[in-house]
């Protein structure tokens, strides 16, 4: 619960909003002399202040300014009589957080003290997020949930060893940022490492590519050259998309892996290679073995560890870490003065379901810092296609409650309006404090 500090010197309105906050489990402080409350301010700090704007000796904006001055991220909500809407006005230009207009609703006070609580929360969230961040490096595993965890401890078992490993994970998980950890940690992160997609090749291509040819080999070899296994002697080698590989490649793969040797298009002679080979799959390789797509053998060599990385919705605790990685990364990049993402953002990324993992989450980020105008990430800088809403009652075989329609409506409302409570309450014709109670009661706020 909040520390709070009322400073009103009508009796009977500051003993109200006590009431009001005790009611709701928050601590209180109060008092009547706004001389009084400069000392407190002078003495602590509190969650939220709650000052009458006209008062005698010091007023509202002086209490706010020493607030201010005190600690930057005190959150002030003024309290004005009707004819003072606009000095209230003034006091939010001058860094208060909201105003609240006699007589109000006691709802609407809560509901305001609720929204600077998350909104304080939010800022301290957004600076936890960006310190974490900043200590990992670029090409660092960034999350923290039970499955990056696990593949973490995985590397540092296996990354001194020299072993093959078998990386397994849908397409845009990250597994050759896998491989490079894997060689960076190992005994040959002094040597090379090259990687190589085996989908993208041609089988006669990837084969020259792997071992290398002969001069005069085929139609174009005009000159003698070596292959990545050669190349990359003494280091290590990454295969990427090994699935892909036709059966009479893999017989090839298997005899380099088993016998240490390759031999160049066009030539009968072996040559000796020294490498470790990480090879990574963007299906199940067991399943692949099991409908004849992948030969059992090269299975086995190449599965004696086997590290499997979660898709981004089976971990979708480090989705806000990455994206304020990728918002760090962009914003250096586009010389972008972007530091945080708004709560809809924020929402909107845990609901989307990231087919594309996290190479899409880096290109959804990159995008919104290009076209975000100020320096909040919102939700109109974002694609039209992870703006909308994963839920649609519209093509919903089945019964719905009024409750799920009800809450449907006020997210996609929102969410069209960019998030202004004004403009969104009048459209679904009800007042403020109603959606601010509705948002509490679903808990989208």
């Amino acid at each position: 619960m909040a520390e709070i500090l009322v400073v009103d010197d009508d009796l009977r309105m500051r003993q109200l909003i006590e009431e009001l906050m005790r009611a709701e489990g928050h601590t209180v402080f109060s008092t009547g002399d706004s001389r009084d409350a400069l000392l407190l301010l002078k003495e602590r700090s509190y969650d939220v202040v709650i000052t009458d704007l006209k008062m005698p000796h010091v007023g509202g904006l002086e209490v706010l300014s020493y607030a201010k001055e005190a600690d930057p991220g005190a959150l002030v909500i003024m309290v004005t009589a009707h004819g003072t809407v606009e000095s209230a006005i003034e006091a939010i230009r001058k860094g208060a957080y909201d105003y609240i207009q006699k007589p109000f609703e006691p709802d609407h006070l809560l509901l305001l003290v609720e929204r600077s609580l998350e909104h304080s929360k939010l800022l301290k969230e957004n600076k936890r997020l960006s310190a974490e961040v900043m200590s990992f490096r670029e090409d660092d595993l960034i999350g923290s949930s039970r499955g990056m965890t696990a593949v973490r401890d995985m590397i540092e078992k296996v990354a001194p060893l020299d072993t093959t490993v078998l990386i397994q994970g849908e397409t845009g998980t990250g597994k050759e940022l896998i491989a490079r950890l894997l060689h960076r940690r190992s005994a040959r992160s002094g040597n090379v490492f090259l990687p190589l997609n085996c989908g993208a090749l041609s089988e006669t291509l990837l084969e020259s590519e792997l071992f290398g040819h002969e001069k005069g080999a085929f139609t174009g070899a005009l000159h003698e050259k070596k292959g990545v296994f050669e190349t990359a002697n003494g280091g290590t080698i990454f295969l990427d998309e090994i699935n892909a590989t036709s059966p009479a490649m893999q017989v090839k793969l298997l005899r380099v892996l088993q016998e240490q040797t390759i031999m160049r298009v066009g030539s009968a002679k072996p040559v000796s290679v020294n490498v470790r080979v990480l090879a990574a799959s963007n299906a199940n390789l067991s399943d692949e073995v099991s409908a004849g797509r992948f030969r059992k053998d090269l299975f086995y060599r190449l599965n004696v560890v086997v590290v499997n990385i979660p898709s981004l919705r089976e971990r979708k605790d480090d989705i806000p870490l990455l994206a304020y990685h990728f918002l760090n990364k962009y914003s250096r990049k586009f010389d972008k003065d972007i530091a945080s993402f708004s709560p809809e953002v924020l929402e909107i990324s845990l609901s989307h379901q990231w087919p594309g993992n996290v190479r899409e989450l880096e290109n959804v980020i990159e995008r919104a810092v290009i076209m975000e105008p100020s320096s909040e990430i919102n939700a109109a800088s974002l694609p039209p296609e992870i703006r909308k809403s994963p839920f649609d009652p519209l093509s919903h075989t089945g019964l719905m409650t009024l409750e799920e329609m009800e809450k449907f409506l006020i997210q996609r409302t929102l969410r069209i309006l960019d998030g202004q409570k004004n403009k969104a309450a009048e459209a679904l014709g009800i007042d403020v404090t109603t959606l601010w109670r509705k948002l509490k009661k679903y808990g989208l706020e």
